[in-house]
């Protein structure tokens, strides 16, 4: 069974995410690099990453016209990446300019993905914020990851409450990606939209991306294990009653 937990490698710089990488030495999970990290290491810590064996989720969350975004994907493409995104707002055409940048770079293994809406988002953020007013988030979300698998993605990355409904609008292939997760009684942080592990097998949540919970832990191991056991117990309870 493949360990669906990605850690959020959100960290300023390359020194103190190599220190928290020490704590998993001899293992490499499946990492995310998120803006910050990028932003001041660049591609050459990517390829320090994917040089000792991690899978690598670069987010992103390109959003911009369809010929910059084919150009960045063409770049991004040539770093042997696992997963990339984009944002879904920024409609069909250049969700299907990104995959075409992945495709002419060569790197047909790497998965993209959609963000649909942040978890961060409310329902009151939507109307108020966004002024969707006719549509509630789960339509948004559900429409979002509807137009990103027509433009040819893998998946979408959403919350975990949003997951099973995407599955059944794009079937059980396309990917969910979900953070927000959280073990029972940990803070919330500045998502409004969190679920436990248990909640994300049931869900039908293919990758749970994970930050503060294992990078700020005094035993970053222990509860990456905590998080994955309790997702697998979940999960394998959940096959079982549904073969019965």
């Amino acid at each position: 069974m493949e360990n669906p937990v990605i850690i959020a490698l959100d960290f300023e710089n390359a020194k103190k995410t190599k220190a928290f990488l020490a704590s998993f030495e001899g293992r490499s999970p499946y990492v995310k690099v998120g803006m910050e990290l990028f932003y001041a290491e660049g591609a050459s810590f990517v390829s320090w990453l994917k040089e000792r064996n991690f899978r690598v989720f670069l987010d992103l969350k390109l959003h911009d016209i369809p010929t910059t975004v084919h150009k960045a994907m063409k770049v991004l493409g040539g770093l042997n990446i696992d997963m990339v995104n984009v944002h879904a707002a920024g409609g069909f055409a250049m969700m299907k300019a990104a995959k075409d940048g992945l495709i002419a770079a060569g790197a047909h293994q790497t998965k993209l993905i959609a963000v649909t809406q942040l978890t961060s988002t409310t329902e009151k953020v939507l109307k108020e914020e966004l002024l969707i007013k006719d549509h509630n988030l789960n339509d948004c979300v559900s429409h979002y990851a509807k137009l990103a698998k027509h433009a040819g993605l893998d998946g979408v990355v959403c919350s975990v409450q949003e997951a099973s409904s995407i599955k059944n609008v794009c079937g059980e292939d396309f990917l969910t990606v979900t953070p927000g997760i959280r073990l029972s009684g940990s803070e919330t942080h500045d998502q409004a939209r969190i679920a436990t592990p248990a909640e994300a097998a049931m869900k039908k949540s293919d990758y749970m991306v994970v930050g503060r919970s294992i990078t700020g832990a005094e035993e970053p191991v222990s509860i990456y294990n905590e998080i994955f056991n309790e997702w697998r117990e979940s999960y394998e309870n959940n096959r079982f009653q549904t073969l019965a």
